[in-house]
């Protein structure tokens, strides 16, 4: 039977304030995930956009049009988003600087007080709301 599966109750010592602070943290976790998805997201659309660049340069060209095309390859076309760094760049810089320390911060919160485990707030809410 999985971790997930085979929960015992709450575990020994762990007074309510405590529970409480480790859902909060919990959940500022959860919403710093949802960020990095809103990240990645960014990191597609500006690549999609990109591409779109690409073909209307080859589309004016086509038209005749090879000023306005160069004004996009010149100005537009593979320019940095931030100084240095295009999206892929944050992304990892995100990763490797911010989340990981999160992550790493968050559990060892969790090792130190709850002994690792997840989902107490919510383990327990679940318990007070379940239906006959």
């Amino acid at each position: 039977m999985s971790e997930t599966a085979a929960r015992p109750g709450r575990p020994q010592g762990l007074d309510d304030g405590t529970v409480e602070a480790l859902g909060k943290l919990s959940e500022a976790l959860e919403t710093a995930e949802r960020a990095r998805g809103h990240l990645y997201a960014f990191h597609q659309l500006t690549g999609r956009a990109h591409n779109m660049l690409a073909e209307a340069v080859e589309m004016l060209r086509a038209a005749g049009h090879d000023g306005e095309a160069d004004v996009i390859r010149g100005d537009l076309l593979g320019r940095d988003v931030l100084p240095g760094r295009w999206t892929y760049q944050i992304v990892e810089e995100y990763d490797d600087g911010y989340r990981r320390t999160f992550l790493e911060v968050e559990e060892l919160i969790r090792m130190r007080l709850a002994g690792g485990r997840r989902h107490i707030y919510e383990e327990e809410m679940k318990e007070r709301f379940r239906s006959p």
